[in-house]
């Protein structure tokens, strides 16, 4: 584009670093900028004519793009995967990454990767700290059985967690030091905050006018809940980005890498590129679904009688989840199950769990 500058940022916590070229490759400008809004707003007033913008997506990406988005012509975000591959170089600096970034920008070279809007990643954002307290409190509940374990304590595995269980089983142990004791009372304390902050998360994100309708369209599949649905929505934001199913299913990490040489094609395990939040959620919708979901249990059914182990089944399910939901979100319609013939629901077993 010609009469454009093109600007690449190297952001850092603390400094920027930036180079603005123009199309034939000249540099007009380069150099460093406090990474505050301030400084960002100053350096970007002092910038004429129409510019673009190129950074490579860290945690640090959103603020800048959503501060610089109603300045330039157009910013984008590098996929920082594809980047590695294109600038690998035996010297690296913040300085040769921003020179960089604006060549790639000049040349339309950029591997630009999707950005969701600031509502979707603020939403996400929330979502995110909830699970992260879901952690927490599970590593409480844990540590809360293993300091029983520790004294010697006879407990019921499946009423430990139960409030007037916990109390009274406290109050009844006589050979532990008073340590154990504060240090049990304090695990308690801790998972339930934790757990009544994620409740009240869930809810607010629940409350969203535009999102809950969205949601209770993903939630009409038999086996997706409402951490489940609110997932896919928040993680995914726009499913019209996928073309199809298969890139669905890879951006969820639900497949394995590919590696192909001479003719020979070889697949790894799961690959570690993928949405990491969505894995982990889908792999355990896929888990309990097929109990709720029919359509489901014949996908678990049948890649069991194939030989597959409870895991692999349990891939095939979540693969076939993400096509529902793919289907319902594009579609904005309520999911319609089809009918299971009565040949496929006598082969279908019963699921157990983990």
């Amino acid at each position: 584009m010609k009469g454009y500058y093109y600007v690449g940022l190297d952001v850092h916590k603390k400094v920027i670093a930036y180079c603005v070229k123009r199309s034939d490759g000249r540099i007009v400008d380069e150099g460093t900028v406090r990474a505050t809004r301030g400084a960002l707003g100053a350096w970007a007033a002092g910038m004429g004519g129409r510019w673009v913008v190129g950074m490579e997506a860290t945690m640090f990406t959103g603020w800048v793009y959503d501060f610089l988005k109603s300045q330039a012509a157009d910013v984008k975000v590098g996929h920082p995967y594809m980047l590695r591959a294109i600038v690998a170089g035996k010297k690296k600096s913040d300085r040769l990454d921003a020179r960089t970034l604006a060549d790639l920008l000049r040349c339309d070279l950029f591997p630009a990767c999707y950005m969701a809007s600031e509502k979707i990643r603020e939403l996400r954002r929330v979502l995110r700290y909830r699970n992260l307290l879901m952690q927490e409190a599970t590593r409480m509940k844990n540590k809360t059985a293993g300091l029983l374990m520790e004294v010697g304590a006879e407990y019921s595995k499946k009423r430990l967690h139960g409030k007037q269980y916990f109390h009274s089983l406290v109050e009844g142990l006589e050979d532990i030091t008073p340590s154990v004791r504060r240090l049990l009372g304090l695990s308690r304390t801790t998972m339930e905050i934790f757990e009544k902050n994620q409740r009240w998360l869930l809810k607010e994100l629940a409350n969203d006018g535009e999102l809950s309708e969205r949601v209770a369209r993903l939630m009409s599949i038999a086996g997706v809940g409402d951490v489940t649905a609110l997932t896919w929505a928040l993680e995914v934001g726009d499913p019209h980005r996928f073309r199809s199913v298969k890139q669905a299913v890879s951006y969820c990490g639900l497949c394995s890498g590919q590696h192909e040489s001479a003719g020979v094609s070889k697949r790894g395990p799961l690959s570690k590129q993928r949405n990491k939040h969505l894995q982990r959620v889908l792999v355990e919708a896929a888990k309990l679904a097929p109990r709720w979901n029919p359509q489901l249990a014949v996908v678990y059914a049948r890649e069991r009688e194939r030989g597959a182990n409870h895991n692999r089944a349990s891939l095939a399910v979540a693969r076939k989840l993400v096509a529902y939901l793919m289907y319902v979100d594009k579609t904005n319609r309520e999911f319609e199950p089809q009918e299971v013939s009565d040949t496929d629901a006598v082969h279908c077993p019963p699921v157990l769990a983990d």
